[in-house]
């Protein structure tokens, strides 16, 4: 018989040898992320808030604005109604004035003449003529009573007394509540008074001499200033 030759011993596999420079790999580390997560998510919901207060804040200055605008508008277009509904009425007051109406007073007197609205009426509370006083008045439509503290348009009054005895009971307020002023009334001198006047609200008052006789022209009221400056561009007299 042949011998077997000897059993070869078992070949043990190759060891495996790692790449050099490689590491080994480590579990990775517990991070933060979460927590960014969380603090990414706050600020978001901070800044949709924050947007949405500002969102408000702006549309509600916005509406403020806008209302306001609206206002100044109406009022604007209310005013200027007005302005035109005045202006119109005052024009129409005007019209409704003309033609002027005549008054004279006695040829003795100097015959003091003047135009006056056709819508005011006139009384003559003396003539005259038997000596004295002239005395007029005169008032839009109706002439109200003559009695102390009543208002009138226009009094006319003409006086054989002196110009200064007048004229005094008139100087003793300036300085209080009337100022005086030197104007001319046709061709001669005469003197205005403003302010609280006797026997009126706020009134205006001319002054002046035509022959032996001192003339008087007095508004009780400011509303009816325009009309007394307009008569005074009319007065004529016979000197």
């Amino acid at each position: 018989m042949f011998n077997q030759p000897p059993a070869m011993p078992p070949i043990s596999p190759a060891p495996t040898i790692a790449p050099s420079g490689a590491s080994k790999l480590e579990p990775k580390a517990p991070g933060n992320s979460g927590l960014l997560k969380t603090v990414i998510i706050i600020f978001l919901v901070l800044f949709l808030i924050g947007a949405l207060f500002l969102a408000y804040y702006f549309y509600n200055e916005y509406k403020l604005a806008s209302s306001d605008v609206d206002g100044q508008v109406a009022a604007a277009v209310l005013d200027r109604e007005k302005e035109i509904t005045d202006k119109l009425e005052a024009e129409f007051a005007a019209r409704e004035k003309t033609p002027y109406k005549t008054l004279t007073g006695p040829s003795d007197y100097g015959s003091v003449s003047f135009k006056f609205p056709k819508t005011w009426s006139v009384y003559v509370a003396r003539d005259a003529s038997n000596g004295g006083n002239y005395e007029a008045y005169l008032h839009p439509s109706e002439v109200p009573e003559v009695a102390t503290g009543t208002i009138f348009a226009l009094r006319l009054t003409i006086t054989s007394d002196t110009f200064e005895s007048v004229n005094s009971r008139y100087a003793y307020e300036v300085g209080k509540t009337v100022s005086s002023s030197a104007i001319t009334v046709g061709s001669v001198n005469a003197t205005r008074y403003d302010g609280k006047l006797p026997n009126s609200a706020q009134g205006s008052a001319v002054l002046f001499k035509v022959r032996d006789k001192t003339i008087v022209l007095q508004t009780d009221a400011e509303i009816y200033r325009d009309d007394f400056n307009q008569i005074l561009e009319t007065v004529t007299y016979n000197l």
